[in-house]
């Protein structure tokens, strides 16, 4: 009888140490709190950054001129344009000045506009050399990166200027059952400034958070819960564990003879 009732208090242990290790449904599911979300999509675009990298492309009447002035095409990204790795080889890059220099304009300042800003304040300025020119200018190192408990953790070079949170973390793989949906970090540089933001992806606030859409260069962070803690506190003495339950047992069953 002494044997059987230490046994089973060694699993009831067990039993409680199982449970407590265990993910809550609550704290799995995204938005719960929206079965009812009607709110208005914001319109959305980053401004340029010192460090930026732009590829620009210059159309006009004046062919020649256009030639001139125009770099070789980058490489196609790839799959849906999102990719992992380097940012193209041809471009201009923003300086510590906020600037990049132009043939026929020499510097012109960029930072702090935003890509169609720069597109006319660049055509504005050519209409001098190119009659009735066309500016396209894209961001080649929008890129992001998400790391922590997710199941493809990396640093993903957008195509477009436009990402969200949940796509970003869908780039990723989605967490991994040990993720904190939660408390979610988001660093930002900001003016020079690292600024951390927390978000709770379980609420429908996260669409009002100054990190729903991702700027360049946003890092991700997803921290483990607790249960993945525990586990990662407990894995190497587990054996421990079992081995002094074992001899417990054994020594119990002996004395008891």
């Amino acid at each position: 009888m002494l044997i059987n009732k230490n046994i089973n208090i060694i699993i009831l242990f067990l039993i409680i140490f199982i449970l407590n290790s265990c993910a809550s449904k609550k704290n799995l599911i995204y938005l719960q709190d929206s079965s009812n979300l009607n709110s208005e999509v914001k319109n959305y675009t980053p401004l340029l950054k010192k460090d930026d990298f732009l590829y620009i492309s210059v159309l006009g009447a004046d062919e020649n001129t256009s030639k001139l002035i125009n770099l070789p095409q980058n490489v196609n990204m790839g799959n849906k344009g999102y990719t992992l790795g380097n940012p193209s080889l041809y471009g201009y890059l923003i300086d510590e000045n906020g600037e990049i220099e132009f043939p026929l304009i020499g510097k012109i300042k960029f930072v702090g506009l935003t890509r169609i800003e720069a597109s006319e304040l660049l055509k504005s300025k050519l209409e001098n050399f190119i009659k009735n020119p066309i500016v396209q200018i894209q961001i080649q190192n929008f890129k992001i990166t998400v790391l922590g408990e997710v199941k493809n953790p990396g640093t993903f070079t957008i195509p477009n200027e436009r990402i969200t949170l949940f796509e970003g973390i869908g780039l990723a793989g989605d967490l991994t059952i040990n993720g904190k949906r939660k408390d979610v970090v988001v660093i930002r540089e900001e003016n020079g400034i690292r600024k951390e933001y927390r978000v709770d992806l379980t609420s429908k606030n996260i669409f009002d958070s100054p990190v729903y859409f991702l700027n360049q260069n946003d890092l991700v962070y997803i921290s483990p819960n607790q249960a993945k803690i525990n586990s990662s506190a407990t894995s190497t003495s587990a054996g421990i564990f079992i081995s002094i339950a074992s001899l417990i047992i054994t020594t119990i069953n002996f004395i008891s003879k």
